[in-house]
């Protein structure tokens, strides 16, 4: 599977590592990804993650998520799968478990003991993907991170629904991937007005060279900088805005702050 620009990963904690290597003792992988011949009798196997040799190991969240599984699978031991967005990890052969079921979690959070050693599968909307890739786009991201004038990305920005931000959180991490959908085949569309409104604000942003003052980069695909903060705080509330809107009009859901004048408005406007 190639990265497209829909697998960004965006984590308001920022980004992290599974594990960190211990001084003096490099960490090897034991077992990889794929086709893979028994040692012991010869039979081919396909191995649906990668294995590292890693004995009682902290282990972290990878970013900002929620504990999506918790429980003892005959092949994997005590395993954990964490959700970050349309991702999930899961952490098998362990010793012990940090986190539990529902818990939300943030980078660098720990979560999990590995017993003699790790296991680690990735999935993307339910496709497994080789995690060696997703590690290594977690590696591009912590190190875009630590650019000179890195600001982060989507809800970590001011906008006017600060007083809502764990409830829309929260409905982000149920909805989003229905809104994204929908776009996407045409079962809802923007309103004329704010997909104006977000090129006007992009054209803008082109003409004032907003874009491309940091290295792009997965966790910051435009390279914005301090510069383009205003620019991408005015997108961050057009595109909250919809999102709401959307969710009046397709599943009739508010936020438990609306009154009902504010209702009956957001099912004809954002």
């Amino acid at each position: 599977m190639k990265y497209t620009e829909e697998m960004i990963l965006s984590s308001e904690s920022g980004y992290c590592m599974p594990f960190e290597e211990r001084q003096g003792k490099d960490v090897e992988l034991s077992l990889g990804y794929g086709e893979q011949t028994d040692p012991v009798t010869g039979k081919e196997y396909f191995h649906h993650g990668i294995d590292f040799d890693v004995r009682c190991y902290t282990l972290a969240a990878v970013a900002c998520g929620i504990v999506s599984g918790v429980g003892n699978d005959p092949a994997l031991g005590i395993c954990q799968s964490i959700r970050y967005g349309e991702y999930e990890v899961t952490y098998g052969h362990l010793s012990n478990v940090f986190a539990q079921f529902g818990q939300r979690v943030k980078a660098g959070q720990t979560v999990a003991l590995s017993g003699d050693k790790l296991h680690i599968g990735v999935k993307f909307k339910g496709e497994e993907l080789n995690p060696l890739e997703f590690l290594t786009m977690l590696y591009g991201n912590i190190r875009a991170m630590q650019q000179p004038g890195f600001t982060g990305m989507a809800m970590s920005l001011p906008t006017d629904y600060e007083s809502d931000r764990r409830e829309i959180e929260e409905l982000m991490l149920r909805f989003l991937p229905h809104y994204i959908e929908d776009l996407q085949r045409g079962a809802y569309r923007l309103p004329a007005h704010t997909e104006q409104s977000l090129r006007h604000i992009f054209t803008m942003g082109a003409a004032k060279e907003y874009f491309y003052e940091n290295m792009p980069s997965m966790a910051n695909p435009l390279g914005l900088g301090q510069k383009a903060m205003p620019l991408a705080c005015k997108v961050q509330n057009l595109l909250i805005a919809d999102f709401l809107h959307y969710l009046a009009l397709r599943h009739d859901v508010y936020l438990s702050t609306m009154g009902v004048d504010i209702k009956k408005n957001s099912m004809t406007k954002p």
